[in-house]
């Protein structure tokens, strides 16, 4: 049986997965694939560290040229995250001829573009399938299986913090900060929560989709991103009462251009809470759990679901880029389906600005005659339109949430409205705006 030599640059969570996943399974894969995979090396910050997975100490390093350097290692594995060391491991490694694994969305996310032109340059791949919903196949799904469709949109459930968070919240009627109190406690959270919770790590892999989707790259200042920070339990209470479940959803959408020689088609790729209605199967998506919802234009919809990141999960998927690059390496081929330069690249992102969306607004105003009448004659200089309001009983006190639902709007005139209507005398706090998403 060929064997594929490795070296893993990570020895952590991820590394230490892989590495287990491997032991445990590395023969079914050897009987799958043909091919024996054989770990010479493992590189690791500290070898005093403590390892959530045992790892055999002759195999452990500390210097990553050692794995990249090596002639018998034929694959490099870069597990160790972050995007400056990762980056000069992934870039040497493309630049000898070496193909690369990676489970590393913050790299690509700044540097993606670079990496796969490196790669492109001198003849070799870069595996990515675990870089973005952990053991849910959508790299794969996106870049083959969905390969003859137009995409023309995408949602998904990409951080698993969030959702957990949004999910106790719904069910257990806890505001946010207790619930991401107990997240962090039971590890579900990080110490500093701001890459989750403000929306950064689901922009970085809804970026990475939106470029694999639509064919040529889009940078990460190019997709708007906002958190969950500001839900309370009464967002969630009335958006349940309205028929709808607040996610953190990550959105890309082919926007229709109109007519004209010279226009541009555009592509919508945001991050943000969202109504989402509850019959659609978005709403069931409860705790850690993610899910990615596709729709081509052959093909029609279709629903990937399941463990967005955890030790297990990343490593299966880097054990389906093994076994491509095992293949590939035999094969002699670079690149089968080129990423995001196949097609389509006269195309634009649309500015947060520009999108339109109905929304959901939570105000907190005095409770006097007129309040309401002030807030309506402000949103209709603006030209939004309301299709409903709600104003709660039963919330005593000077202040109580006034709370409406908007037809389409532009995000420029309801930021302009909102900031209008914040001046107010009877308006006591930031308004919550939360676009809807209807599918």
């Amino acid at each position: 049986m060929e064997q594929v030599t490795l070296g893993l640059v990570g020895g952590g969570t991820v590394g230490g997965g892989v590495f287990q996943a491997l032991e445990r399974n590395g023969a079914l894969l050897s009987l799958r694939t043909g091919y024996k995979f054989h770990v010479a090396k493992v590189v690791v910050r500290d070898l005093k560290k403590p390892r959530p997975v045992p790892i055999p100490s002759e195999l452990l390093g500390t210097d990553w040229r050692a794995v990249v350097d090596d002639p018998a290692i034929k694959l490099v594995v870069e597990l160790m995250g972050g995007t400056s060391t990762a980056r000069h491991v992934v870039r040497r490694a493309l630049e000898i001829g070496k193909p690369v694994v990676t489970a590393n969305k913050a790299l690509l996310s700044a540097y993606g573009e670079e990496l796969f032109a490196l790669a492109r340059k001198h003849q070799t791949n870069l595996y990515y399938e675990a870089s973005v919903a952990g053991g849910i196949p959508i790299i794969k799904v996106l870049r083959e299986g969905l390969i003859g469709n137009r995409i023309t949109h995408l949602y998904g459930i990409l951080n698993g913090t969030c959702n957990y968070i949004l999910t106790r919240m719904k069910l257990e009627g806890l505001e946010f900060q207790e619930v991401l109190d107990e997240a962090q406690r039971l590890g579900y959270a990080e110490a500093d929560p701001s890459l989750d919770i403000d929306g950064h790590d689901a922009a970085q892999k809804a970026g990475i989709l939106a470029s694999l989707a639509h064919g040529f790259w889009i940078r990460p200042e190019q997709v708007s991103a906002s958190g969950i920070r500001t839900i309370t339990k009464l967002d969630i209470q009335f958006a349940g009462q309205l028929g709808y479940t607040i996610k953190l959803l990550a959105k890309v959408k082919q926007i229709d251009p109109g007519t004209g020689a010279n226009v541009r088609s555009k592509i919508q790729v945001s991050v943000s809470p969202t109504l989402v209605p509850n019959d659609h199967v978005l709403a069931s998506v409860n705790h850690v759990f993610n899910a990615v919802f596709v729709r081509g234009d052959v093909v029609g919809d279709t629903l990937l679901y399941g463990r967005g990141a955890g030790q297990d999960a990343t490593a299966s998927a880097v054990l389906s880029d093994l076994a491509d690059a095992a293949f590939d390496l035999r094969n002699g081929v670079q690149s089968r389906i080129p990423p995001f330069v196949s097609h389509e690249r006269n195309r634009g992102i649309l500015p947060l600005a520009d999108e339109v969306s109905p929304y959901y607004v939570r105000l907190t105003v005095i409770d006097k005659p007129g309040t309401l009448a002030k807030i309506a004659t402000l949103l209709g200089r603006a030209k939004i339109g309301i299709s409903s309001v709600i104003q709660p009983e039963g919330h005593v006190g000077e202040s109580v949430p006034l709370i409406f639902m908007i037809h389409d709007a532009r995000h420029a005139s309801m930021t302009r409205a909102m900031s209008q209507i914040g001046r107010l005398s009877v308006v006591r706090a930031p308004a919550v705006m939360i676009p809807v998403e209807q599918f």
